[in-house]
């Protein structure tokens, strides 16, 4: 059973169930997996995971949706790409969480600052049975604004798509010991903010093909 989640129902409109709601927010029960929309940003999404984990056992869980691409990363509008580590970079200084000396969570020896990984075993598989790219995620709850800071961003932390969620999914997978996967869909270059420039139904198209598919394998 597949725990499926996404910022906003909009990125999800291709997915049929039994409605419900949680959080007061979307919620779907179809054939092999619970949907729930989270809201936008990273508390919400945090928020959303724990709490229905708290309640339900989660075998697995994919969060998707739209994200900005990077300029010089290489992926074209519309393409679906798999997160396969997360960076939270607008967590304690402009040079990250590290500087200050406390860790954003610590397990088993392994401290974490601002970098958090999904699921190697669940990503690499996904991106085989898709045959999908595998890329560095960043997340900040203020999105890149223009051109420019989209550049310092990507070569600050080596991110090549951005998203206002990934990184809370990460950090929350790996605090409830869910294996969590990413899929995100480019849906436009971070930074411009002219939607006449985007290409969310393309993205979206993208996004259903993987995860119908994904579904009808169970």
């Amino acid at each position: 059973m597949w725990l499926l989640l996404s910022p906003t129902a909009l990125e999800a409109p291709f997915l049929r169930g039994e409605a419900f709601s949680f959080l007061g927010r979307r919620g779907l029960r179809g054939e092999g997996f619970v949907y729930l929309e989270t809201g936008v940003g990273k508390v919400n999404t945090a928020l959303t995971l724990a709490l229905w984990a708290a309640e339900n056992p989660v075998e697995r869980a994919l969060l998707f949706g739209i994200a900005g691409a990077y300029e010089g990363s290489g992926l074209d509008l519309g393409e679906a790409v798999l997160v396969g580590e997360e960076v939270e970079a607008d967590l304690g200084l402009e040079a990250g969480l590290k500087p200050l000396g406390f860790p954003a969570w610590e397990e088993e020896g392994v401290r974490y600052y601002n970098r958090f990984p999904l699921d190697p075993f669940l990503t690499e598989g996904l991106a085989r049975t898709w045959g999908l790219k595998v890329v560095v995620g960043l997340t900040r709850d203020r999105i890149s604004e223009t051109p420019t800071e989209a550049r310092l961003l990507s070569k600050r932390w080596g991110g090549q798509v951005e998203s206002m969620e990934g990184a809370a999914f990460a950090r929350a997978c790996l605090a409830l010991g869910v294996p969590g996967a990413e899929l995100r869909a480019v849906s436009n270059l971070a930074g411009i903010r002219d939607k006449r420039a985007w290409r969310v139904g393309k993205a979206l198209g993208a996004l259903e093909a993987a995860l119908l598919s994904l579904l009808q394998k169970g």
